[in-house]
């Protein structure tokens, strides 16, 4: 299936594009899924690392893997299997001194090319050449997590088939390029699985720039970005796009508005919502999807890939940004806006802190609900009942953290007295709850 480990690291990386724009760290198992993590580092312009991990064999045969030791203590055995081979605690204890005698030389050498990147918050992309028994990922994951870690995935070029079930938790996502029902072993897959050494693992980690750990460390200390109450345009697909950005003191998050079929970034409710929400320290993007002309044609209201699309564009702009890049984005979308928002949150997973959905109709983008991950809240007047059972019917398909939360005497617009305030008071709280710093 690949020629050696570039060409597998080169594949698996097409299968990682989608986190290019995430916070993210590339970690390769040492030795042989270091190349492979280089290749995903490089196309992903990410930073690389290692996590530091040795397989326990069975001493007979130590191909077999009765468990597995990392960095930090991660200490995982699989005991099952050493009282299968009859292994007794006395040579499980030999095996293990050994192998962290051989870890701390490793540690040692890498680290002084290397210092070990942070992992706190970050997205963190565990990468080896390949799954056999699993035990090596398990504890690498598990370094990760104990590293806070925000989110972990591992992923390989070849694993056997349900390797999944015999991974266990300890990732948030697995990836693989093949999962083959025949598997004997990771080398059968390479035309060339020559092993690697200790230099050649240096060698990546060198040719990758450590460049990237600093700019992290730079962003974390960036100053908040500066007041803003400004008319932008932003480039989407052939479309120039007019906007309302408006950014607080000391703000702390970012909302971008998704309006709603014939409204747009003047509508006094979406307005009236944003204001408050700048009240609280949010700065707010009220933005067009539709250009006039576009607004024109009807079907182009209820594209929600389209429009999707066009938010999507608007979130890769500001996480361009370099006043706002540091801020955690959030969608805040009304009507068909909403599907829109919750169809952009699919695509850019972990990208998108939180989404909030105002009297919306998530049912127009329920083919791609299940794939959201951002928390979300739908809110609807209790009086507004078709749009209320709709949500109903959608939040069931939701897998990320939601909630539904029904506004007293409301219906469709909110346009009861003292309506609006509760339903821009519940957004302003879930905002604050997933896109304050910390959170």
């Amino acid at each position: 299936m690949f020629s050696d480990r570039v060409d597998a690291g080169q594949q698996l990386a097409v299968k990682l594009d989608r986190y290019r724009n995430d916070d993210v760290v590339v970690v390769g198992l040492p030795r042989g899924g270091v190349p492979v993590a280089r290749e995903v580092a490089l196309a992903l312009q990410a930073p690389l690392d290692v996590i530091i991990v040795r397989k326990l064999g069975v001493p007979f045969q130590p191909e077999l893997a009765m468990g597995a030791i990392g960095e930090g203590g991660v200490r995982v055995i699989d005991n099952e299997a050493a009282r299968g081979f009859g292994v007794s605690r006395k040579d499980l204890a030999t095996v293990e001194q050994r192998e962290r005698h051989e870890l701390e030389r490793r540690s040692q050498k890498l680290r002084s090319i290397r210092e070990q990147i942070p992992l706190a918050g970050r997205v963190v992309l565990v990468v080896d050449d390949g799954i056999a028994t699993g035990s090596t990922a398990r504890a690498a994951c598990r370094v990760a997590r104990a590293g806070g870690a925000a989110r972990i995935v591992l992923a390989v070029p070849v694993a056997p088939a349900g390797w999944t079930a015999r991974i266990g938790n300890v990732a948030d996502e697995f990836v693989a390029i093949e999962t083959p029902e025949w598997f004997r072993a990771v080398g059968q897959f390479y035309d060339d699985f020559g092993q690697t050494t200790d230099d050649e693992v240096a060698a990546c980690l060198e040719s990758i720039p450590s460049a990237a750990s600093r700019e992290h460390s730079e962003l974390v200390h960036q100053e908040p970005p500066r007041p803003r109450n400004e008319e932008i345009k932003i480039a989407a697909d052939s479309a120039m796009l007019s906007g309302r950005l408006t950014v607080p003191a000391d703000a702390h998050g970012i909302v971008v508005f998704a309006h709603g079929s014939g409204s747009s970034r003047h509508s006094p409710r979406n307005r009236y919502v944003a204001s408050m929400l700048n009240d609280v320290g949010l700065a707010t993007l009220l933005f067009d999807l539709l250009t006039p002309d576009e607004e024109a044609l009807r079907s182009n209201v209820f594209d929600i890939e389209l429009l999707g699309r066009r938010l999507a564009a608007v979130a890769h702009h500001l996480r361009h940004d370099g006043d706002l890049n540091i801020l955690k984005l959030g969608f805040f979308g009304a009507s068909t806006g909403a599907a829109a928002a919750l169809y952009a949150a699919a695509k850019l997973g972990t990208e998108v802190a939180a989404v909030v959905s105002r009297g919306g109709r998530p049912d127009l983008a329920s083919p791609w609900l299940e794939a959201v991950e951002s928390p979300t809240l739908l809110i609807v007047g209790d009086r507004d009942q078709e749009v209320l059972a709709l949500n109903r019917s959608a939040q069931l398909q939701l897998r990320c953290p939601n909630k539904l939360a029904t506004v007293p005497d409301a219906t469709h617009l909110f346009e009861e007295p003292g309506t609006l305030r509760t339903a821009a008071d519940l957004a302003a709280t879930w905002f604050l709850e997933h896109l304050s710093v910390g959170s």
